[in-house]
């Protein structure tokens, strides 16, 4: 069975790579009171964040990424003791 990676499957990563941003550095552990509050913070938020815009770094290597799922995959496909 081969995998098909969608061609637009990268911008969905990087959507979802800043919605995550968005809730942790903006509404984890946040308390907005009314409808306008959380509005503020997300509009003053994303301000912060494109003012200071750079783009996402991998930190690992390719073969990296691949090696380390491997193991993974060895050690979960190992019986139980």
């Amino acid at each position: 069975m081969a995998l098909v990676t969608p061609t637009y499957s990268s911008w969905i990563n990087q959507a979802e790579r800043w919605f995550a941003e968005l809730q942790r550095r903006c509404l984890e552990r946040s308390v907005f009171c009314s409808l306008d509050d959380l509005k503020t913070a997300l509009e003053h938020w994303i301000k912060v964040w494109n003012d200071q815009a750079r783009p996402f770094k991998w930190t690992r290597t390719a073969d990296q990424i691949r090696e380390r799922i491997c193991r993974y995959c060895d050690m979960i496909s190992e019986p139980a003791p």
